[in-house]
């Protein structure tokens, strides 16, 4: 073991953390603290270097696939950010979440040490996966309420108008009056509520940037779920189509949802009644695919170079009059591009419009796989 006085011994014994130090070179680990059989109650410290084979196997297959990448890149000296990882010994026993932290120094013979500590952080996960979730159907039931209430919002105020230009022969200021307060009661009402719903995009688009490995089929199936189960209130049909059952990628999950579900949330305003709005995602071997295409009325050729643009000329009411600033795709471009990928459109009038996003993924380390110990 890793020679230590005896206060540094137990100091590193009574931390909840499991503290390690792993030669590289050697495939072996020189230290693990007291609290490595806490954490793994049917392992013992002192085996703790021919357990390692044991400890990959209680990771799901993309799990170690991405811890193997990241030990391959500390080795090489390389950054990796913090491994978070789920464990499971047996398939009855909960699913848990490990954070890892660890960095690369060399030993006094030049050899290479990986150091760092070992945490549960089960609790901790599950409440922010918990409200990751439930922040997604809250913004996904915003968007589904603003388009159904603002629908009959939009048709009074048409009507209203229809009804001043008609009845301006009578000459009862009156009657106009009450027409003009029902019109501009109207046109505030459909303002309020898409500022409302345009203000939560906001907040969430200004919150720091805290990305995490996800699965995507997950998490985006659960939006389009939402959708689906109003789709009576819109008029519009949703489907949700993936390469295979689970995808991961490092994303800040609040707001890469809420790009997602302001897309959809575009598509409805500019596809017809009973229109179809379809999402995607394909597990490409450097990248991840997320599309969202729809079948309405498309944008002119003319406005798709300026579409991302802040304050773009591109922005266009909804067919039902709903509101726009602009900013939205904006937004929507700058928070992919935090997240290192690239979004672009094609569209064509009266066919549809796809977007589509392109998020990087970590590519595996020449020769590690998941036999390596």
């Amino acid at each position: 073991m890793l020679p230590t006085t005896d206060f540094l011994q137990q100091a590193l014994d009574v931390s909840p953390q499991t503290f390690f130090v792993y030669d590289a070179d050697a495939g072996r680990m020189l230290f693990v603290s007291a609290a490595y059989e806490q954490l793994f109650p049917d392992l013992q410290r002192e085996n703790a270097t021919t357990d390692l084979p044991r400890l990959l196997a209680y990771l799901p297959h993309d799990d170690q696939q991405y811890a193997l990448h990241c030990l391959a890149e500390l080795i090489a000296g390389n950054h990796c950010d913090d491994l978070l990882l789920r464990l499971q010994p047996h398939p009855n026993v909960p699913l848990r979440w490990l954070s890892m932290q660890a960095q690369r120094s060399l030993g006094p013979e030049g050899q290479v040490l990986l150091s760092g500590t070992l945490e549960d952080v089960t609790v901790e996960q599950e409440y922010l996966r918990n409200a990751d979730k439930y922040m997604a159907k809250k913004n996904t039931t915003l968007e589904i309420l603003s388009h159904d209430l603002a629908g009959p919002f939009n048709m009074l105020q048409q009507l209203a108008e229809f009804l001043e230009e008609r009845t301006k022969t009578l000459q009862d200021e009156q009657v106009q009056r009450m027409l003009r307060i029902m019109r501009d009661t109207c046109r505030d009402s459909v303002t309020l509520i898409r500022d409302f719903v345009d203000g939560e995009f906001m907040d969430s688009a200004n919150v720091d940037f805290k990305p995490l490995r996800v699965d995507l089929v997950q998490n985006i199936a659960q939006i389009v779920d939402t959708y689906q189960q109003g789709e009576h209130l819109v008029a519009k049909h949703f489907t949700f189509h993936h390469s295979q059952p689970t995808i991961y990628a490092e994303i800040d999950n609040n707001k890469f949802l809420q790009v997602i579900n302001n897309l959809v949330s575009n598509a409805i305003k500019f596809t017809r009644e009973g229109g179809n709005i379809a999402v995607g995602l394909t597990q490409q071997p450097d990248h991840v695919l997320v599309t969202v295409a729809d079948d309405g009325i498309g944008i002119p050729a003319h406005l798709l170079p300026v579409l991302f643009d802040r304050f773009t000329k591109a922005r266009r009411p909804g067919l039902r009059g709903e509101k726009t600033t602009g900013l939205g795709m904006h937004i929507i471009e700058t928070i992919v591009r935090l997240h290192h990928g690239r979004i672009w459109v094609e569209s064509e009038e009266n066919v549809g419009t796809t977007f589509y996003i392109q998020l990087p993924i970590p590519t595996r380390a020449p020769g590690v796989d998941a036999s390596t110990s």
